[in-house]
């Protein structure tokens, strides 16, 4: 399995998703990202372990605690790899474009 595919596997889920915003905002200890789903620390701790293995997500240790912090530079490659796709959207919105304009005459 590729990095690409680490990342887009820890993108899958929504929880994970949920988790990368709230790094986006501060870095994190699996405690307070726990304390804010209905579930175990273990899972979360389970969670973070897919988004490490992404590269999604770097743990520093400070004494006891592990902090979580988002590293946005996969996101930043996938990014690249779904802009390769804009053309067919450009494409088709133009084609709506042109459909709607002509049938308002």
């Amino acid at each position: 399995m590729t990095i690409q595919d680490h990342v887009f596997r820890a993108l899958a889920d929504p929880t994970r998703r949920s988790i990368l915003l709230m790094l986006a905002e501060r870095d994190r200890t699996v405690g307070e990202v726990a304390s804010r789903f209905d579930m175990t620390r273990p899972a979360v701790a389970k969670h973070l372990k897919v988004l490490g293995d992404g590269g999604l997500v770097t743990v520093e240790a400070r004494g006891r605690e592990r902090i979580n912090r988002l590293n946005p530079e996969p996101l930043a490659q996938v990014a690249q790899w779904v802009a390769r796709f804009e053309v067919f959207w450009d494409e088709r919105l133009a084609t709506l474009k042109q459909a709607v304009e002509t049938t308002d005459d």
